[in-house]
C-alpha cells in the first residue's frame, strides 16, 4: 500500500513531520536557554514573600491580584534575562561540559546576537514592570540581576570560588521582591527568607559542583570542590546545613506546625550531610543532597503558604 501513496500527499506527510520536529528542536531549544526548571524554581519565593507581606499585613489577595501579576511577571522576567546573558556569556565553557554541551548558544541554533538582544530586553522590560510596584521591588530585582551577571558570570564564577556566596546573592533576593512589592523589606520575616534562601543555596550548588566536578575543571570553573577538594567540600555542606538550624524559630508567627516541619527538614539534611563525612561514594552522597536540597527548599515555602491560609491560620 505504501508505494502506491500520491506523491503530493507523501509530501504534505513529510513537510507535517519536518514541522513537528522543528517545533520539538525550537521547544527544547528555549527550554535550554532559558533555564525553565531554574526560571520556575525562582517564582515560587518571589510569591511566598508577596503572600506572606498580604498576610502580616491583613491585605486582601484578591485586592492585590494585579500587583501581583505585574511582580511575578516583572520578576521573572528579569530573571530569564539573567539567565540569557549568562548564556551568552559562558558559551566557551557550555562547548567543553557535558550537560551545557547542547544549549541552542552552543549549538547554533540560536545565535548569540539574538541571545544578546533577549537578554537586555528581558531585563530592562522586567526591571520597567516592577517600576509600577515599587521602587523597592525594582532595586532589589536589579540588585539580584547585577550580582549574578556581572559579579558572579562575568567577575568571579572562573576566578574565585567565592563564587557560590556571590551568585547565592542573586538568588536569595527573590523573596524580597515579593515582599516589597507590599511592604518595605527591612523586617525580620523578609530577612529571614533571605538568608534561608542563601545560606540553602551555598550545599545545593557545592553538591552540583561535585556531582560535576570533572566539567568543572575541565571547563576552568573555579568551583570549591575543583580547587579545595571533596572533603573540604563535604565539611563546608555540614556548616552551611547547620545554620539553617535556628531560623525557623526566627519566623515563630507562622506558628508551630511550620517550625516543626522546617526542623525536621533542616535536620534530616544535617543528618545527611553528616553521613557524607565517611560516605565511600562521594558522588552518589552528592545526588542525594543535591534530590534534598530541591525538595527541602519547595516544601519549605509551600509550608509557608499552607500554614498562613484562612483555612488554617
Amino acid at each position: 500500500m505504501n508505494k502506491y501513496r500520491i506523491p503530493y500527499l507523501q509530501n504534505v506527510e513529510e513537510e507535517t513531520i519536518s514541522n513537528v520536529r522543528n517545533t520539538s528542536t525550537l521547544a527544547s531549544d528555549l527550554k535550554a536557554l532559558f533555564k525553565v526548571p531554574v526560571l520556575l524554581a525562582n517564582v515560587l519565593p518571589v510569591f511566598t514573600g508577596f503572600w506572606l507581606a498580604l498576610y502580616f499585613t491583613d491585605a486582601s489577595l484578591i485586592a492585590h491580584l494585579d500587583l501581583l501579576l505585574l511582580t511575578i511577571l516583572g520578576s521573572t522576567l528579569v530573571m530569564a534575562g539573567a539567565l540569557l546573558l549568562n548564556n551568552w556569556y559562558d558559551v566557551d565553557i557550555d562547548k567543553v561540559m557535558e550537560r551545557t554541551k547542547n544549549r541552542p548558544t552552543v549549538t547554533g541554533n540560536i545565535s548569540l546576537n539574538v541571545v544578546l538582544t533577549m537578554g537586555i530586553c528581558f531585563s530592562v522590560l522586567g526591571l520597567i514592570l516592577l517600576f509600577f510596584t515599587t521602587i523597592e521591588a525594582a532595586i532589589y530585582a536589579f540588585v539580584g540581576w547585577f550580582t549574578y551577571v556581572i559579579l558572579y558570570t562575568v567577575w568571579s564564577k572562573r576566578r574565585f570560588t567565592l563564587n557560590t556566596v556571590i551568585g547565592s546573592v542573586s538568588g536569595a533576593v527573590t523573596p524580597l521582591i515579593g515582599w516589597t512589592a507590599i511592604e518595605p523589606g527591612f523586617q525580620r520575616v523578609p530577612i529571614i527568607l533571605f538568608l534561608i534562601l542563601f545560606i540553602f543555596q551555598m550545599p545545593h550548588t557545592f553538591a552540583i559542583a561535585m556531582k560535576k566536578c570533572k566539567e568543572y575543571k575541565a571547563a576552568g570553573v573555579a568551583m570549591l570542590p575543583v580547587v579545595k577538594g571533596f572533603a573540604v567540600t563535604k565539611r563546608q555542606i555540614v556548616v552551611y546545613v547547620a545554620c539553617l538550624l535556628p531560623l525557623p524559630f526566627f519566623l515563630y508567627p507562622l506558628g508551630i506546625t511550620f517550625i516543626v516541619i522546617a526542623t525536621l527538614l533542616n535536620l534530616g539534611w544535617l543528618l545527611l550531610s553528616i553521613n557524607g563525612l565517611t560516605t565511600k561514594n562521594d558522588l552518589k552522597w552528592a545526588h542525594k543532597i543535591f534530590i534534598y536540597s530541591v525538595n527541602y527548599i519547595m516544601i519549605l515555602f509551600l509550608v509557608m503558604v499552607l500554614v498562613t491560609l484562612p483555612i488554617f491560620s
